[in-house]
Formats: structure tokens, sequence, C-alpha cells
């Protein structure tokens, strides 16, 4: 069954637009899968990290594949761009997340749907709104109304 599942992009080490466009490239050719929406790009601060402002996005995905499978592709592709895990929220070459698979509720140690930090992150909801501004994220409420929330951190329309 297709569902809509809107994954988080973020980078800030190397040529961190480049690697965003590629991962959404590669987003859009996953087997069963249809890119559905894409929203601008963002630059932001690092949250609870040190290092480079990140660049972040967020695209919406048509998709067939099961949650975990997602996953496992969100991971391959991140590995493919040279992602390594050296400690929680360290610099990153690309970073793929997860944040909604349908109206799924997941909690079990290898994935949290929605994702857990979502309505606590500008860099998510801001380009999560362009794209869906009337999205309710199961558990927490609308997208528009969690925005107050982040309003304190800092965020800006990214101009190559």
């Amino acid at each position: 069954m297709t569902v809509t599942a809107y994954v988080g992009l973020g980078a800030n080490l190397g040529q961190a637009a480049a690697a965003l466009e590629a991962a959404v490239d590669a987003l859009a050719r996953l087997p069963g899968t249809h890119l559905a929406a894409r929203s601008p790009v963002y630059r932001t601060a690092p949250v609870d990290a040190t290092g480079p402002d990140f660049l972040n996005a967020v695209v919406a995905l048509d998709t067939d594949l099961p949650p975990g499978e997602l996953l496992a592709a969100l991971h391959a592709l991140e590995q493919a761009h040279g992602r390594e895990r050296s400690h929680r929220n360290a610099p990153r070459t690309l970073d793929l997340d997860l944040l909604l698979h349908g109206p799924a509720q997941i909690d079990t140690p290898e994935l949290t749907v929605p994702h857990p930090r979502l309505h606590e992150r500008a860099f998510v909801l801001v380009p999560l709104a362009d794209i869906a501004p009337h999205l309710e994220v199961p558990g927490r409420g609308a997208v528009r109304t969690l925005l107050a929330g982040v309003a304190h951190q800092r965020i800006e329309r990214f101009v190559p």
C-alpha cells in the first residue's frame, strides 16, 4: 500500500548543497517511490552540537516501501555519501531522517516514527510546513501549531 513518508535531509560537511541535491535525486529513484514534494533548502545552526551551519530540507515521498526498508535505504544513501557516526549530533556529510511514514506510530530499538524530536526542531518543522502545512503529526498536533514552539531557533532560506 502506498503511503506518504516525510524525510528530513541535512548536511554540514563537504559540498552540503550538492549532497542534498544528490540525495533528493536518489530518493526519487527508490523502488516503488515517487517524489511528491520537496521543500526549499534552509541554513540552520547546529542543535545540541558544534560545527558549521547545516543545510536542511524535507521531502515527501509516495512510497510502497515499508518503514524498515525505507530506513535501510536512507542509511545506505548516507553511507554512500561518506556519513560517519562517530558520536551523537556529529557534523555530517549527509543525514537522512525518516520523520513520518503515513499515519504509522512505531517505537522499536531501530526506529521511532514520528521522529522523536521532530516537534522540537525548526530545521524540520519550517521546511515541513512549506510542503505540508496542514499535516497532523500523530501524538503531537498540526505542523502549523508546532511552529510556535521553535520560533526562537535561527533558520533562514539558503540562497546558493
